[in-house]
């Protein structure tokens, strides 16, 4: 255990910094890692995790820090690893070690990195493991929820504008790629609604402001750029001629009408 708690101790003073090692800080997240494992972090026995209170609250506090590095270095399944061992301390475990002051900021980052990645059934299940008033006053959840019904109502100009208020700076990552979600379904809107868009039209609609980043967002969608400098969609709209099985279709007409006059 003391060993662990000096691990710990180093943890926190190389992520207090600004900005933190990242490398360092994943070198002690590992070894950390070992050292709960092999101390069994995760009781399955209720007595036995009253009389673990301390070493929960410590392997908590570890994994708060896991979610927010994973974060940091872009590493989204190891996000998605550390998220879901840390709901348990903040479920399970919270009338034996109490609620941490970290809980609802890091299950908000977790409604945002779902909805980033338009997981909605998965983003509405989280939201019912919590209570109402939290949902409708805390500062980290609400703002989430907020985001989730510009998108339903079709807002996109609020999403594009969610960085500037987003509650922790941690979730700067999954706004950024929220934005990007969002635009690839404006993208695909584009595509079926218009024959042919202007660039400057297209990035208006993509609140897209550089005219290098509107033109490397056609090249990922693969959009056709005509010398007018429009786009164009005209190859997408038609819908290739489907060739109907005449000849089976008969077959299979005249087999049900033996069928039928079989039983009559």
């Amino acid at each position: 255990m003391a060993n662990v708690e000096m691990l710990y101790k180093e943890l926190i003073a190389e992520w207090s910094k600004r900005p933190p090692n990242t490398a360092r800080c994943g070198q002690l997240l590992d070894q950390l890692k070992v050292a709960l494992v092999k101390m069994a972090f995760l009781p399955t026995d209720g007595a036995d995790a009253a009389s673990h209170k301390k070493q929960l609250i410590l392997a908590r506090s570890v994994l708060e820090v896991a979610v927010e590095h994973s974060v940091l270095a872009k590493d989204l399944l190891a996000f998605e690893r550390y998220m879901a061992q840390l709901k348990c301390y903040y479920y399970d475990y919270a009338k034996i070690i109490g609620e941490s002051e970290s809980k609802y900021k890091l299950l908000g980052l977790n409604l945002l990195y779902l909805l980033s990645g338009n997981r909605v059934s998965d983003f509405h299940t989280e939201l019912e493991l919590l209570s109402v008033d939290v949902i409708q006053h805390n500062q980290f959840i609400r703002p989430i929820l907020a985001l989730e019904q510009y998108i339903m109502e079709g807002r996109y100009n609020k999403i594009f504008q969610a960085k500037s208020t987003v509650p922790d700076e941690v979730y700067n990552y999954f706004t950024d790629l929220l934005v990007e979600t969002v635009r690839d379904e404006i993208g695909a809107c584009i595509e079926k609604s218009y024959e042919k868009i202007s660039a400057k039209e297209a990035a208006k609609r993509l609140n897209l402001r550089v005219p290098d980043e509107i033109k490397a967002f056609g090249e990922k969608r693969q959009w056709k750029l005509e010398p007018t400098g429009d786009y164009s969609f005209t190859d997408r709209s038609i819908k290739p001629k489907e060739l109907l099985p005449s000849e089976e279709l008969a077959e299979q007409v005249l087999s049900y009408a033996r069928d039928l006059e079989m039983i009559v």
